[in-house]
Order: structure tokens, then sequence, then C-alpha cells
């Protein structure tokens, strides 16, 4: 089968095609067929040596797919048959022709939705149903922020707040940005590169704060964050785009506002538990991406690129100017 590979970390140059083994599917596992992958920062920092599949997985990028049954492993419980269209979250190996997915984290692709919307909903949105539920234990009337509003996970953690009953509120880096996730239902939204999101923040809230943060920034948002975090509030860390560093009383501030600290990582997490998050997240919202459903969700697109022009698809969203999620097409 073709996939994506490189043969030293580097730029988005060092990325092609190639031709390799076809997986088999072991005990409890399925071989989809792709149709379609998107694309994460995940895959950016792997491409550049910064993160390693984690031990056992594929070493091939793409960490969410859509497409075909093909073919069932030893010891499956028959909930699928060859043929059944899914999408799966995965620790790797999504930009391939075929991959091999534990059948407890194989989805149904909701009614009305293409294999190429249906590839931009694993990762994203259960990273957002993770941090919202599992990490940051929102409630109805809550205000969070979300960082990264424009982005894959931040498009759908809006709407998952919203479902929640709780009030999102963002950060992005232009008006277009913004306007986007206002669409999508954030209550108001900050621009970052113009104004102090913290103070705007403060303000909107009535200098109460905010009860949850999504932080996929980390470094340069530590004082910022806790000036905004109201007093119990949650800061639930899942990304480190702004740095690792931290240059001042950081304990001390969130002490002060009895703030918790919560990281957080779904790639490198075990099976049983990404099995737990899909089954959640398939009784809990799935049903709400269908056509037939009032409150629709849906997984927000930016671009579309068949899977030989990965390159491009790479440095694209180095640029930082997505809306949403960029998808690779695999079905040629």
């Amino acid at each position: 089968m073709l996939a994506v590979h490189f043969d030293k970390p580097g730029g988005p140059e060092n990325l092609y095609l190639k031709e390799v083994p076809k997986p088999s599917p072991r005990e409890g596992e399925v071989l989809l067929k792709v149709a379609a992958s998107a694309l994460n920062r995940a895959d950016l920092l792997q491409r550049q040596g910064q993160y390693d599949a984690p031990p056992g997985a594929s070493s091939i990028l793409g960490l969410e797919a859509s497409g075909y049954v093909a073919e069932l492993g030893p010891g499956c419980q028959g909930h699928w048959k060859p043929g059944d269209s899914a999408m799966a979250l995965l620790p790797g190996g999504g930009q391939a022709q075929y991959v091999t997915v534990p059948e407890g984290l194989l989805m149904p692709i909701p009614v009305g939705l293409t294999l190429t919307q249906a590839a931009a909903i694993p990762e994203a949105w259960l990273t957002a149903f993770q941090l919202l539920h599992f990490s940051g234990n929102v409630q109805a009337g809550d205000s969070v922020l979300i960082h990264a509003g424009s982005s894959g996970v931040g498009t759908a953690a809006i709407q998952l707040t919203r479902m929640a009953g709780a009030i999102p509120l963002v950060t992005a880096g232009s008006q277009h940005k913004l306007q986007m996730a206002e669409k999508l239902g954030a209550a108001a939204g900050f621009n970052y590169k113009e104004d102090d999101f913290s103070e705007a923040t403060l303000k909107f809230t009535r200098g109460a704060g905010v009860n949850l943060i999504l932080d996929c920034i980390g470094g340069s948002y530590w004082e910022k964050n806790v000036n905004c975090l109201a007093l119990d509030g949650h800061w639930v860390l899942y990304g480190l785009m702004g740095g690792a560093t931290i240059s001042g009383p950081l304990l001390w501030k969130l002490l002060f506002k009895r703030g918790s600290l919560i990281t957080t990582l779904l790639r490198p997490r075990d099976k049983k538990y990404k099995q737990m998050l899909v089954k959640a997240f398939t009784e809990q919202v799935l049903p709400h991406f269908s056509t037939e459903d009032p409150q629709r969700l849906l997984p927000v697109l930016d671009r579309v690129y068949p899977i030989t022009e990965i390159q491009e698809a790479h440095v694209y969203m180095e640029t930082n100017r997505n809306v949403g999620k960029i998808v690779l097409n695999l079905s040629q």
C-alpha cells in the first residue's frame, strides 16, 4: 500500500508517498481501507522529530481516518462487517491506504456526513470532549475560555460547550477567525494579537473570570490565564504551542485563586481509556451530528488536499491560516 513517509526529521519537503507492507489485523482489530485522514499538529511535530508515536503504534502519520471495513481480525465481537463505513481514532497510521484499528476505537459515520467530513471528527472532537467533560468537568452555566478557537479542537469545543449549557469564549488571531467562531456559537471572541485577552475576558465576565480554560498554548499564556481564571477554576493544558518555560510566580498566583491546573494528552493514552472515551462520545455526542437533529453539530473543514499534495498540506497548516480541519483525501 502507499503511505505518507519521511526518511529523516525536518521540513514538509521531506514528505513523500512510499510503498510499504499492508498491515494485517491482529486479535480484536479491524482493517480499515482509508478514504480520508485529517491533519493534526501532532503530525507536524512528529515530522519534525519532536513527537514519536507511542510504543507499539504505527510510525506512519495520521491520528484519525474514515473509510470502509476491509477485514476483521480474529476475536472481533461482530459489531462490524466488511463494507461498513466507519471513522476511527488512531495513535498513528491514518495517512495510508490501509490501517488497523482496535474495533472499540471505530465509530459509525452519522447520517448525512461524507467520509471527508467524518475524517475530521475523531481526534479533534474526542479531544474537545475529553477536555470539557473528563478533565474540565464542565457544568451548565460555566464560562469556558477556548484558546485557538478556530482550530479543529477549538471549533469542536465551541459547539460541545454550547451543548453542555455553558458559555464559550475564544481567542484567535484574526477577525475572520473570530467571526467564524461566533457563527459556531462563541459568545465573544478576543484577538490575541490586538487585545489583552485576559482583560477582555474579565470585562465580559464582570470581573468574575472564567470557570474553565482549554489551553493548547502553554508557557507564553500562563500569566494571563491565571489572571482571568475564576476562583476554584480549572485550567486544562493540552499543548505547548507557546513554549514549555515558565518564568514567574505561577504557583503563588494559582494558589491564591484556588485554581486547578490539569494536564492531559490523548494520543499516548492506553486502549482501555480510549475505548471508554469513544463509547461515551458515541452515546452522548454522535447522534447530534445527524441531519435530523435540530441542534446539529458539524465538523468544520477548511481545505481538502489529495494525499499526493501532503507537502502543501503541511505548509498550509504551518501558516496558521486554517479555520477548522485540513483533510487529506486518499480515495483514488
